[in-house]
């Protein structure tokens, strides 16, 4: 494989513990008042399509009150945004972006405690972080 090339799950050989702690630091960084449950779980599913492993990161980001969650409507509490210039770094590459499964040749990836995440291609990232 060659250097720069991604091409495997967001959560292939990580332990399920790694896993749900990179998703509650994505949910704590999500942007807007409120979201839908299906964008807030089609931003975890850059992390993980395991549906037990996506719930577990929605009820662990509740019980540590990042998130509220009520008829479908996800509301963020933590405020702690994304910032471009200081959490994001772009790559050039070769790589799939996680969200859309695309093929790219410059990732941006989100430098969070938990891991640094990605690869996505420009409007993906800005999907990902709530700029979009």
């Amino acid at each position: 494989m060659p250097a720069g090339e991604d091409t495997g799950p967001a959560d292939a050989g990580k332990p399920v513990e790694e896993t749900v702690e990179l998703g509650v630091e994505l949910l704590a960084h999500l942007e807007g008042a409120e979201l839908s449950l299906g964008d807030v779980v089609d931003r975890i599913e850059t992390i993980t399509s395991d549906p037990a492993i996506t719930r577990e990161i929605l009820d662990t980001a509740e019980m540590r009150g990042i998130i509220e969650r009520e008829d479908g409507i996800v509301r963020p509490q933590s405020h702690a945004y994304v910032s471009f210039e200081r959490d994001v770094v772009q790559r050039e590459g070769e790589f799939t972006c996680r969200r859309c499964n695309t093929s790219i040749s410059t990732g941006y990836f989100v430098k969070f405690d938990a891991a640094e995440h990605g690869p996505f291609g420009s409007s993906c990232i800005r999907k990902v972080t709530g700029r979009e």
